[in-house]
């Protein structure tokens, strides 16, 4: 079981990533997440699969999204398709490669397989 200071130290990692550090998702943990959305800042939930040609063609779109000033505070939390169903079911995400906008604690957006870079910046915008 996650200790009260293990989460905290999560949270804490989740909101000082510098936008060097952003280029990869941080795995999901809610209490990362329940933090960045508490502080308002922009999140992007990438749900992925290691065997997805879709998620595999998002990413470095994401990635390089992430190394755009505009984005440098967006926080990407990659959640595994396969082994993580509570997280999918609590986003009602059904299929890898779904992309959830958050501004804060607020849902501004989703896309299920998008692969068109500004369809996907259009998405993170939605976030600042």
């Amino acid at each position: 079981m996650t200790t009260r200071r293990q989460l905290l130290a999560v949270a804490w990692l989740a909101l000082s990533i510098s936008p060097a550090m952003a280029v990869d998702p941080v795995p999901f943990q809610q209490a990362a997440f329940d933090a960045a959305q508490k502080a308002g800042k922009p999140i992007l939930i990438e749900v992925s699969a290691p065997w997805c040609p879709i998620c595999k063609a998002q990413k470095p779109i994401i990635a390089k999204l992430t190394q755009d000033p505009r984005f440098k505070d967006l926080l990407v939390f990659d959640v595994d398709f396969d082994s993580r169903k509570d997280v999918l079911k609590a986003f009602n995400a059904r299929m890898q490669s779904t992309l959830i906008a958050f501004k804060g604690e607020t849902e501004v957006g989703r896309s299920v397989g998008e692969t068109q870079p500004e369809w996907i910046e259009g998405l993170v915008e939605k976030t600042l």
